[in-house]
Formats: C-alpha cells, structure tokens, sequence
C-alpha cells in the first residue's frame, strides 16, 4: 500500500473560492501522487506536494500568503518524517520561496530542528535553497486586503473559521511510500495582519506536523495558538491507539479535546502505517485530496 492525502486549509471557505481550491489540492495530490508511484519515498512526495500548494496563491503559503502588520510576508513550515523522527522546521522567514525545501534541509544536514527569521535564511543561502525577493511572496489581493486592514478594527482569529470573515490556508501533506515510511508536512503564511514574529503551530512539530512509522503521519490546519496549545497533531496520533487506529475517528476525538480545552476550530488529514486515510474538521469546510493504490480514483472536497 503507497498512500497520499493533501490540505489546502480548514475554514470558512466561501463558494466562489472552492473551484480554485479544489484545483490547487487536485494539482498537488497528482504531483505528489506522481512521485510514490514512481517509487519516491514519503518524504519526497509530501515535499512536492507542499510545493505546488506553496506556489499557487490560492493558498496562504509561499507565494500569496499574508502580509503582517509591519508589511512583510512571514512564512512557517516544517517537515517530519517517522522512520528515524527527523525533523526541520522554519518559522518567521521573509524570503524564502518554498519553506518546506529549507526544512527539509535542515532536517538532513543540520543538527537542530528549528531555525527562525535571519538564522533560517542564512541556512538557505549557504545551502543553495532557492531565496526570493520579498515582492515576489506578495500579490496584489493580499496587498489590498492588508491595505484594509490597517483602517479596520484587528480582526477576531476565531472568526475566519467559522464566520468567513478572513480566509487562513494553511497546506500540508501525508505520505506513506511502498517502504513504510510515513511522513508529513506543512506549511503557511500565518494569520492577517499578525504581530510580527507570531508562529503558529504550522513550525512546531507535535503541534501542526508529526510522523511516526509505528501509528502514522498527521498535518493540521486551524487557529494556529489554539492547536499549539493541546500539541493537537500528537494527539491525534495518541487518539488513534485509543480508536483502534481508525483514524478518522482519531481526529474527530483529537477536535473534541480542542474545543473542551480551547474553544479552538481546525482539522487534519491523517495517513496510518497501514496506509489508511483520513479527514476530519470542525470547520464550515476543508479543502482536502487523497488516494492510495487500494482506490480506482482519488477523493478530492472542499
């Protein structure tokens, strides 16, 4: 069994945006689907599904994400994979084209985990990731939408997934390859207008991302602090022992405990290490793909 299920954000998403959204998972899901049918490892395929999300401006991730309060473009991500529980993240970097690459990079050639804001893009240049000038990560739709707000009261966080107020697209991906590695990814501009230097759960591993060869692979979409605050993509994963590993199940659970304790809304695509798929939100909507060599065509919602 080789699996891959995709993300593009749990929230309220409006009608005239699901044609796009559905495209860019649909787009990300056959890139990445592409690189495990070809014999890739999880790793690879999560990576080059994050990719396409990060460079289509539909999303709230690389390019097109939001703008913070100061008018620059902060991005967060990270990538784990479960086999050896290596990980690398970036949080707070301002002109890196594809985050997820520079975690990876951190993941196989340093010893650290995290790197954040100049660190980070040191770490880029001096290994050959793909920098950008910080113009290149801002459209002219978030250009506008941040030009309103700086004459608008500072939006409620909670609102823009339940009330359509501010969109919040955070991406991901979970991947298991014909080895039975699992792996996971995720990445995002963060939220409207943000303090500078905010991070979400997207960098913090056991919070946005988490892979594990011996349960499966988790990433999370949401508000971001609440996730942060019950270690929501190790939960599902400790939900998941507790379900007899129905995963979809898991994550129902996992968003239950994220209410009681937070008042939080979210959701996440699960992979196990069995190869089953799942997605579960407590969200007007998500937009999600997935498929495994077990069904005819894939599953594609928003």
């Amino acid at each position: 069994m080789i699996s891959l299920a995709v993300h593009g954000g749990a929230w309220d998403i409006p009608a005239d945006l699901i044609k796009s959204h559905r495209r860019g998972v649909s787009q990300a899901l056959k890139k990445g689907w592409e690189v495990l049918r070809s014999g890739g490892s999880a790793i690879d395929a999560v990576e080059s599904a994050v990719v396409v999300m990060e460079d289509d401006d539909t999303f709230n991730a690389g390019r097109g994400s939001f703008i913070n309060m100061t008018g620059d473009v902060e991005l967060d991500a990270s990538l784990m994979e479960g086999k050896g529980f290596r990980a690398g993240a970036v949080a707070a970097v301002q002109n890196i084209r594809n985050p997820i690459c520079l975690a990876r990079k951190i993941m196989e050639e340093s010893d650290v985990v995290l790197l954040v804001g100049m660190g980070a893009t040191r770490f880029a240049r001096e290994h050959k990731v793909a920098t950008c000038p910080p113009d290149y990560l801002v459209t002219a739709r978030e250009l506008e939408r941040w030009k309103g707000l700086q004459s608008a009261a500072r939006f409620a966080a909670r609102d823009a997934f339940v009330r359509g107020k501010m969109p919040s697209d955070t991406v991901g991906a979970v991947a298991l390859d014909r080895h039975g590695n699992v792996a996971a990814g995720t990445s995002t501009g963060g939220t409207p207008n943000k303090y500078p230097g905010r991070v979400g759960d997207s960098a913090m591993i056991g919070c946005g991302t988490y892979a594990d060869n011996g349960a499966g692979a988790v990433s999370c979409t949401g508000w971001g602090e609440t996730l942060i605050r019950v270690a929501m993509a190790k939960t599902i994963l400790a939900q998941m022992e507790r379900e007899g590993g129905n995963p979809e199940q898991a994550i129902l659970s996992a968003l239950k405990v994220l209410e009681k304790k937070t008042g939080g809304y979210g959701g996440a695509i699960v992979v196990t290490r069995e190869g089953n798929v799942a997605a579960a939100f407590n969200t007007p909507r998500m937009a999600r793909a997935y498929v495994t060599s077990g069904m005819k065509a894939p599953f594609v919602a928003v």
